[in-house]
């Protein structure tokens, strides 16, 4: 792969995250990632350990003269989510990323650019190897599989870090430093059903929802975006209970933690009722598009002739998952009341998939508050169980509960406000950070999250604004500088 962000500043940071691009790394394949980040830091003389999980700890001595300073933990996640546009051919097994510059922003064509979390494993990594950069005693954690349930993080064992204070280089807005952030759990509901012959004279259909812009089910899920599994169902609900078609397939979404960007089924057309379904279609596309018009001016709903399916789904199933995926909730359910323009408690209907003989429907829970996070799930599961699905819960994964007497932060603040003659946002974040997790194992350790703009995470949208890189890297090193003594 070519090298197409050399002279972006700092360099060092811009030619790991390039590297990093080349290796392909989605949740649970981070093997080459991985051999990668333990490569630099033997290749530099550092200590390297993996645990049972395969998560990567990095040890680097402190500068001579700094010594005296705290352990300071550095801490990021190798896997990223893979998605992209259904029409571009990429193997995320196998391919690289390929970022290029446009204006002042780092993008990806055509898929997720990987900057959630690769910057900040690449400025951990240009650390590791810059000798010039002055910092006390350092560790360096690399966890796997972030991105589909914080599992590294889970698995991480009390006592294999020895830092008191760990700065999580996963959040994504500059000048933001984030506190806290919202615990989540997965509901899960399966319809098994019985397929039934075609009716005689029927025609085939495949209805489309494209064109959304997807994005983070947490950090964008008050930002009214569409959903493609809630938009298709409004209208397979209408065809239905209209006696114009019968479904044989439905699938939206990939991610838990991304909102679907595309749904599409597959329909039998009663005999005689064509132009009825076109027409249906049509009217649909042109409501819709007025309601998201400014949120989505590209979603698209139409339809276009298949191959008529052999089989359907008996009626009683069709009925009760279209009357469950109309009904069941999704987006933000409250504010914080504490923090203004925080969501506090949210839903997302994140992925729909249909199987010879059942449909699989996967949902995302999140709440800044334990309690309300499994009211939601549960409010969730109801709606499911009332139609008949099997519905089972996700491990669920702590939040982090803001601490605004926080030493490091303190540190921060200080530092920032030298630097830029400005205050930082301080902030609690409705995602989930690997932070909850970490402060369950180690309950002593005073933490941080910080990182450049990135926006669209999770989408083939994802950016990272090239001029808060540098600026996230200037804080970093300066912090290191001005961390306490033990």
């Amino acid at each position: 792969m070519g090298k197409v962000l050399t002279g972006l500043k700092p360099e060092l940071l811009w030619k790991h995250f390039e590297e990093i691009c080349s290796h392909p790394r989605p949740s649970r394949k981070e093997e080459k990632v991985a051999a990668y980040v333990a490569e630099v830091g033997k290749k530099n003389g550092l200590e390297v350990l993996r645990d049972d999980f395969g998560n990567i700890l990095v040890k680097k001595p402190a500068t001579t003269g700094m010594e005296n300073l705290q352990t300071v933990v550095l801490q990021g996640h190798l896997d990223m989510v893979a998605e992209k546009n259904s029409d571009v051919q990429h193997d995320f097994d196998n391919d690289p990323i390929q970022p290029y510059v446009e204006g002042n922003w780092v993008k990806a064509k055509g898929t997720t650019l990987g900057s959630d979390n690769g910057i900040g494993v690449a400025a951990a990594l240009a650390i590791m190897e810059d000798k010039n950069v002055k910092h006390g005693p350092l560790e360096f954690l690399f966890t796997l599989d972030e991105e589909t349930g914080l599992n590294g993080a889970q698995s991480l064992k009390p006592g294999w870090l020895n830092a008191k204070i760990l700065l999580n280089l996963d959040s994504e807005e500059d000048g933001a430093l984030y506190i806290g952030c919202a615990g989540g759990k997965n509901t899960y509901a399966d319809f098994k059903f019985i397929p039934e012959n075609t009716p005689a004279e029927s025609i085939g259909y495949r209805v489309n929802v494209t064109g959304l812009k997807g994005g983070h089910s947490g950090l964008d899920i008050s930002e009214g975006r569409g959903n493609a599994i809630k938009i298709i169902t409004r209208l397979l609900w209408t065809l239905t209970k209209k006696n114009i078609i019968r479904l044989a397939k439905i699938d939206g979404g990939s991610k838990h933690n991304a909102f679907p960007r595309e749904s599409f089924a597959v329909v039998a057309v009663s005999a005689g009722k064509e132009k009825e379904f076109l027409n249906e279609v049509e009217e649909y596309n042109s409501i819709v598009k007025k309601e998201l018009a400014t949120n989505e001016p590209n979603l698209k709903v139409d339809s276009v002739k298949v191959n008529l399916p052999a089989k359907v789904l008996d009626v009683k199933t069709e009925t009760n998952l279209l009357n469950s995926l109309y009904g069941v909730p999704h987006g933000v359910i409250t504010m914080s009341p504490d923090i203004p323009g925080l969501v506090e408690t949210s839903t997302n209907v994140a992925v729909i998939v249909t199987e010879e003989n059942s449909i699989s429907i996967t949902t995302s829970q999140r709440s800044s508050v334990e309690s309300e996070k499994d009211d939601i799930a549960n409010m969730v599961s109801s709606v499911f169980r009332l139609a008949n699905a099997e519905v089972k819960h996700g491990d669920a994964y702590p939040g982090w509960k803001p601490n605004v007497n926080s030493p490091i932060l303190n540190v921060m603040k200080s530092v920032y406000t030298k630097m830029y003659d400005a205050e930082p946002h301080i902030k609690a974040i409705h995602a989930g950070l690997e932070c909850g997790i970490i402060n369950e194992r180690y309950p002593d350790m005073d933490m941080i999250s910080f990182g450049p703009t990135i926006m669209g995470a999770h989408s083939p949208d994802e950016r990272v604004k090239i001029d808060t890189v540098k600026k996230f890297w200037d804080l970093l090193l300066n912090v290191l500088q001005n961390i306490p003594k033990q």
